[in-house]
């Protein structure tokens, strides 16, 4: 049995992630093997994460995936762990809209029967803390909320009126952090800078959270909360699919560019036999020696976009293998770079198609069915997944769109030509694991 927590709030910005990476860091630095998980598509939380617990962040998504494979994605990440720490996503009750608790961190607590620790801003309130922990406490009662910590606390004076306030609530008080901004994570367009970008200054960050958290919380009291929980009857999810023979290269792009990715993709491709190599557009001019197949997943393009317009060799090397009816598995900024340029700079010219950033913000999980035949899904294949991102192309579809979407609206979206697909929609292939096996198939043909 793993102990395990859940670090979820009333709403975003009140300091989840802070407190779940120091947490994370905090326990690992007294020597516990500390498993991180994240509630929802998020890519960027987990890089900060694995940082803190030298393990691989993994996502928990119960809309992607579906609830049944919840608890068996958690035990496998947490195989071996002493502890476990997952931190929530948005609001504790909220989920994918207008589906009920689906997806959200308070269902992810109920399918791994893991107390909730509420962080609570409390910048601007004293006694009305204790009216709003009551009514998250109280709302679901098969949410069990262990404890809180409040966060963003001025003063001495002011921490007292919040204690006095929640000595009646039946909610202990498990930490108190004051405003400190050393431990602050810089933000852009798509939320937090991911820690490929900043690597020197995340791990200073990560260390002034963990210090924060050893300083504020009674990590004797959170650990106990954590050892409570109950047993899981799941058994850990196994990447098993039958592998392929003549282990396929399959190139994954990945560098500061391309930092959007499930490590459970990588291992899904192993298990069907391929050999994935890692490799970085920013640096590398040359794919992987054999490269059978290519997987290009999410990142900041835009971002990097005259240094990647500036590798011409490497763009070379992805369209010479494109047009050769090789596999290549492209999202969000996958699709970008295949694309014929971003923002103007030339892009690999795969895609008869120009991208540029936006001011719109597309967000929200997805309904998908492939419309054709594709390396990565037959027609017909019904897949969810979830966008995110400040950018367009034009056409948003080719001849042969890649997905059929049903939701919020009723739209085609992507492109599939020879062996590419290429969308704006991630996906997780632990919910339809078919998905690496015919992938892997198509490369070694």
């Amino acid at each position: 049995m793993v102990a395990r927590l859940v670090i979820a709030a009333p709403s975003s910005g009140a300091g989840k992630t802070t407190v779940a990476t120091g947490l994370m860091a905090a326990f690992a630095g007294r020597g516990l093997a500390v498993s991180p998980h994240k509630v929802g598509p998020d890519y960027i939380d987990p890089g900060y994460h694995a940082l803190a617990t030298g393990r691989p962040g993994r996502n928990l998504d119960a809309f992607m995936c579906g609830t049944g494979l919840v608890a068996p994605l958690f035990a496998h990440g947490a195989r071996s762990c002493d502890l476990a720490v997952v931190e929530g996503v948005m609001g504790l009750y909220d989920g994918a809209a207008d589906q009920g608790e689906l997806a959200s961190t308070a269902q992810v607590a109920k399918l791994l029967k893991a107390p909730v620790v509420l962080v609570v801003d409390a910048s601007s309130q004293s006694r009305s803390v204790a009216a709003l922990v009551h009514g998250f406490a109280s709302w679901d009662p098969e949410v069990r909320i262990g404890g809180v910590i409040l966060n963003k606390v001025a003063t001495d004076r002011h921490e007292h009126l919040l204690r006095e306030a929640l000595g009646e609530s039946g909610v202990p008080v498990l930490g108190v952090l004051r405003r400190a901004p050393a431990v602050a994570t810089p933000s852009r367009h798509l939320g937090l800078v991911p820690v490929a970008e900043r690597q020197a200054a995340a791990v200073e960050a990560v260390a002034a959270q963990a210090e924060q958290v050893r300083a504020g919380c009674d990590l004797d009291a959170l650990l106990a909360l954590a050892r409570s929980a109950p047993p899981l009857p799941d058994a850990p999810w196994e990447p098993a699919l039958e592998p392929v023979a003549g282990r396929p290269v399959v190139a994954v792009a990945g560098g500061a560019a391309f930092t959007f990715s499930y490590a459970e993709h990588a291992e899904l491709l192993r298990a069907a036999g391929a050999e994935v190599v890692t490799f970085d557009p920013l640096r590398d001019e040359e794919l992987p020696e054999g490269t059978a197949g290519l997987v290009i997943g999410g990142g900041f393009p835009e971002v990097y976009g005259a240094e990647l317009s500036a590798n011409a060799r490497l763009r070379k090397a992805v369209a010479e293998l494109a047009a050769s009816g090789a596999p290549v598995a492209a999202e969000c900024a996958g699709l970008l770079y295949l694309a014929r340029s971003l923002d103007g700079r030339p892009m690999c010219g795969v895609l008869d198609a120009e991208a540029r950033m936006s001011q719109r913000l597309t967000l929200g999980y997805r309904d998908a069915v492939a419309v054709g035949d594709s390396p990565l899904a037959a027609a017909g294949t019904r897949m969810r997944g979830h966008e995110f991102h400040r950018t367009v192309i034009e056409p948003g579809a080719g001849p042969a769109p890649a997905w059929g979407l049903r939701q919020p609206e009723r739209r085609v979206e992507g492109f599939v030509r020879g062996g590419v697909h290429a969308s704006y929609v991630h996906t997780h292939w632990a919910g339809v694991p078919e998905t690496a096996r015919r992938f892997v198939e198509h490369c070694a043909r």
